[in-house]
């Protein structure tokens, strides 16, 4: 069983019994903050400052920070080479996506991706369970974009992150516009989730996580 927890923005923690892996740590810039983190494993998309934010994890941990087939701890990561825009990164640099095999789920982590994905890169992202997708626009996909990229890629779970909340990232789209586009309604947010391979199934589900962080803590 893995269990999920969101901290807002692009930040995930997976745990599961192979190791802990966290997404993007956030900084509080996008208007959230986290207590101190124990993780095997982080994933960095891109070294913005809001998903850079190694100080928010305790020693020891390894770092993944670009493209390239990782194995630590039992957990398979490959690494994509993307861009932060729609013009090959001349705007704002290089993202990496990020398919993480762990808990007998496959993961994909679209980090700030600004673009639609090519054949190739949908190649290695077919067969997806869970997509953790920026949702809010900004400078990556539009919100529109995004809801046609969940569609091309049929993942059985999509956890949508980087969106507007009472917290955070206050001047990106709203959940609500993006799950419209998706022609599905905004379901009830849960604190965490915990899953196992067969409580997914070919009918796709949106989950919907509440930020876990200090500031919402604060609310």
């Amino acid at each position: 069983m893995a269990e999920i927890r969101w901290f807002g923005h692009n930040c995930f923690r997976i745990r599961a019994k192979e190791a802990t892996v966290l997404t993007d740590p956030i900084a509080r810039s996008t208007g959230y903050a986290m207590p101190k983190q124990t993780a095997d494993i982080v994933t960095i998309s891109h070294d913005h400052a809001g998903h850079s934010n190694l100080s928010v994890v305790k020693p020891e941990f390894e770092v993944i920070r670009g493209p390239g087939e990782y194995e630590l701890h039992d957990v398979f990561i490959t690494g994509i080479r993307t861009y932060h825009d729609d013009d090959l990164g001349r705007q704002h640099g290089y993202n990496t996506v990020y398919v993480i095999e762990i808990e007998g789920f496959t993961i994909a982590h679209l980090g700030d991706l600004g673009h639609m994905l090519t054949e190739a890169q949908r190649e290695i992202l077919t067969n997806i369970d869970i997509l953790m997708v920026p949702a809010g626009g900004g400078n990556v996909l539009n919100q529109e974009k995004a809801a046609s990229l969940v569609t091309e890629l049929s993942p059985k779970a999509v956890l949508p992150m980087q969106y507007a909340t009472e917290i955070g990232d206050r001047s990106l789209g709203s959940l609500d516009t993006f799950c419209t586009q998706l022609g599905i309604q905004v379901p009830e947010p849960r604190d965490r989730v915990s899953l196992r391979p067969s409580d997914l199934s070919e009918t796709m589900q949106l989950i919907v996580l509440t930020p876990e962080s200090e500031a919402a803590k604060r609310t």
